[in-house]
């Protein structure tokens, strides 16, 4: 079966030369690949190939997951598209051919499973684990993180369970960020489907609690030092929600979160700005990228009648909100 994928149409930020979650967040907001292009069967492609399948300059990009999808029927999925009430958790490890072999800011997906180590992302490990074993090995990772810094991804509009995790693997290995942050992905149940918009929406509103509460396990944790946060598209939406949830109970976000970049925000402008002044006086620095021509964006503004966030700001000015 053929279906659209998130690939191609890339936009761009100066790379950050100093380290920090500030300065590194235009690295990962700019090497997000955008638009609807491409054609491939997504089945097989989250069963691990062998172990001896390692070819010499790929990269190894490990990641836990926080979801609150349901678990799909078949291993071959891992999560479908299905809400859960419960969260579940996964260890994923991705592998990245050698730069030489790619173009960066790109995922280059297998024509078919389980696809070739040296010219194609592939999955080494994939595993449900408990919220006990997703704790340890958070740890793990986070003894690895010279900042001490713990890395949140959500994704937005249209995107599988595999769709969210190749792209956070490549937006870790492409911006540089691998040895200095723990990464977290927490995706929400999209449809994965372009014609589903109204159902990723409903969808995105049922998870703002699930990720307001991981936020919280982490400002818990003793020992993260920072936490960042990248929102893509509709995934903008869940995030401000988790926030002012937050706000409004404690009267304050968690301190230890320092940074939340906003890329092409499927917002509307006016709610995010009352969603922004909830967060009061201390909110963290946010910043927002935006991209030309952006197809799903455009189609939002159809459907709701109204501005987004995104194209609201002036294209390549990250902006303090």
């Amino acid at each position: 079966m053929c279906r659209p994928r998130a690939a191609g149409r890339q936009f761009w930020s100066r790379r950050a030369t100093a380290r920090g979650p500030l300065s590194r967040g235009t690295s990962f907001a700019g090497l997000i690949a955008l638009g609807l292009t491409g054609c491939a069967t997504s089945e097989g492609f989250l069963v691990p190939v062998p172990s001896d399948a390692n070819v010499p300059g790929t990269t190894h990009v490990e990641m836990v997951v926080a979801t609150t999808r349901a678990r799909a029927e078949s291993p071959a999925f891992l999560f479908g598209g299905g809400r859960s009430p419960e969260a579940s958790f996964a260890d994923m490890v991705v592998s990245i051919p050698p730069d030489a072999n790619r173009k960066i800011g790109e995922v280059q997906w297998p024509q078919q499973p389980p696809g070739n180590p040296e010219t194609d992302f592939v999955t080494l490990k994939s595993e449900i684990i408990t919220r006990d074993q997703a704790t340890a090995t958070f740890s793990r990772l986070l003894g690895r993180s010279h900042e001490r810094e713990a890395l949140v991804f959500v994704h937005g509009f249209n995107n599988r369970f595999e769709d969210a995790v190749y792209r956070f693997a490549q937006i870790l290995h492409d911006s540089g960020a691998g040895p200095d942050v723990a990464p977290i992905l927490f995706t929400w149940p999209s449809a994965g489907n372009v014609f589903a918009y109204e159902y990723d929406r409903d969808s995105a509103n049922y998870s703002r609690d699930a990720l307001e509460k991981l936020l919280r396990y982490l400002q818990d944790d003793p020992e993260i030092k920072t936490i960042s946060i990248l929102a893509h598209s509709m995934g903008n939406w869940v995030t401000l929600e988790a926030l002012r949830q937050m706000a409004i109970r404690d009267g304050r976000v968690a301190p230890k979160v320092k940074v939340v970049l906003l890329a092409d925000a499927d917002v509307d402008v006016g709610i995010a700005r009352e969603q922004i002044t909830t967060l009061g006086p201390n909110y963290p620095h946010i910043v927002l990228f935006v991209s030309e021509n952006d197809r799903a964006l455009a189609a939002a503004r159809e459907i709701w009648g109204a501005p987004r966030l995104a194209p609201s700001i002036p294209m390549s000015s990250p902006t303090r909100a």
